[in-house]
């Protein structure tokens, strides 16, 4: 992740300023604000502001259940109870605001998630910053052979290489293209280069590639994001916007720990069966021996509930 020296500046003295509030705050997350936390080569996300809390669910929780919920002894059972019950309302009460860098084609996945307000670095009005997403070696890998979206084998180290090499190669010609069409003469083997047309910035962007950076900032309430986080850091997501999201979970275990314990509980680490999956699982526990052919589930949904039961692949 760079940085340049006035970005680095403004984060110091936002870092530096304080202010006195009413307001709850989360003193972990305060900690955080503002700070850049790295993303892949060059990427980040910033928190820049936030609204409510743990306590601000089950405050919310309170008033829309009234009576119903005083069964409930303490926080962390209300919360368990409303994650549970897939009670979503009480976690729209808290929102965060994040500003986030990352390369394009993440972008594209991300914008997917249409529950947010964002407001995207315009490469109309601005020049965009010099850079794109360099893969690691290990991330190069063959298309899968049963997955049309995702990643197979790893390539071969030295095919790896050879196609790094051309990623670089194809982003440095890009970046060179987009300097000449704006006007700006570029180095050339230590000799200023021609200067171009003096292009509208609009069309010249045209040339970037995907892998360019841009931002954001990004503001969605916490039920949204833990949405986001349930998809995006999924072990199935591809491996970039995944490690947004790995950031985004840190962000939510500090900001509300009761919440993010309840997520992990009952969405990452627990399980959801169909009617069908429900029944197999009772057949199971009367004693009875079912196999694929005999559960009534597809090819697919049987191997699905048996990784989450954890029973031995057939055959």
């Amino acid at each position: 992740m760079t940085l340049s020296a006035e970005a680095a500046a403004e984060i110091a003295a936002q870092r530096a300023a304080e202010a006195p509030t009413r307001r709850a705050v989360v003193p972990a997350l305060e900690a955080l604000l503002y700070e850049p936390m790295p993303v892949l080569d060059q990427g980040f996300v910033r928190v820049v502001d936030y609204m409510g809390d743990d306590a601000a669910v089950v405050q919310a929780a309170r008033v829309s259940y009234g009576k119903g919920t005083k069964q409930v002894s303490n926080d962390q059972g209300l919360i368990n109870y409303l994650m549970r019950h897939r009670h979503t309302t009480p976690f729209e009460m808290c929102e965060i605001k994040l500003h986030v860098k990352l390369p394009i084609f993440v972008a594209r996945q991300w914008i997917r998630h249409r529950t947010a307000s964002v407001n995207e670095y315009s490469a109309r009005y601005s020049v965009l910053d010099d850079g794109s997403y360099r893969p690691e070696l290990a991330q190069l890998a063959a298309q899968a052979v049963n997955n049309r979206q995702g990643r197979g084998a790893e390539l071969d180290p030295a095919v790896a290489e050879r196609v790094r090499e051309r990623l670089d190669e194809a982003a440095a010609s890009a970046e060179a293209t987009y300097h000449w069409l704006l006007g700006n003469p570029e180095s050339e083997g230590g000799e200023a280069s021609e200067s171009g047309p003096g292009l509208s910035r609009e069309l010249a962007r045209m040339v970037l590639p995907l892998s360019s950076y841009t931002q954001w900032y990004w503001k969605i309430d916490l039920h949204n994001l833990l949405h986001f986080i349930a998809l995006r850091a999924d072990s199935h997501a591809q491996y970039e916007i995944r490690a947004y999201a790995e950031v985004l979970a840190q962000i939510v275990e500090q900001w509300v720990p009761l919440t993010a314990a309840a997520f992990r509980d009952y969405r990452t680490e627990g399980a959801a069966l169909s009617g069908k999956g429900l029944q197999v699982v009772r057949r199971m526990l009367a004693g009875e021996t079912v196999t694929r052919e005999t559960s009534g589930l597809a090819a697919r949904e049987w191997r699905e509930l048996s990784a989450v039961l954890g029973l031995p692949p057939e055959g």
